[in-house]
């Protein structure tokens, strides 16, 4: 069973910054897929970005690429999202969530929620003035 915690989630004013940490040892073993995921009130849960622990490939919505950044510390067992130039539609309920595999194309994944069988408990992010 692979557990992940997350932390990081919090209110931030438009035009700040917040970074998400994802901490599970179980990344150490570069045989996983680690994507963050956002669920606003009344929407549906959306991908927003996914890295490959084997290759270190990722991918970004469009909605915040150029803003977030996904990388892995170097012990390699926390998985983080910085989240610069925030706005208040970036306000949601975010989740980190793994699928272990070294083969998955994260630009594949990354819409297919479905597939991910390890969800964090998720973290508050509010974007407001």
């Amino acid at each position: 069973q692979v557990q992940l915690v997350e932390s990081g989630g919090g209110l931030v004013q438009p035009g700040g910054s917040l970074r998400l940490s994802c901490a599970a040892s179980a990344f150490s073993s570069d045989n996983y897929a680690v994507g963050w995921f956002r669920q606003a009130p009344g929407k549906e849960r959306e991908g927003v970005s996914c890295m490959s622990t084997s290759d270190g490939s990722t991918v970004y919505a469009d909605s915040v690429k150029g803003r977030f950044t996904i990388s892995r510390d170097n012990a390699k067992t926390t998985v983080y999202l910085q989240m610069n130039s925030l706005k208040p539609e970036d306000t949601a309920v975010y989740y980190c969530a793994a699928v272990y595999g070294s083969s998955w194309r994260v630009d594949y994944i990354i819409r297919l929620p479905r597939l991910f069988n390890y969800w964090g408990q998720g973290t508050q992010v509010t974007v407001s003035s």
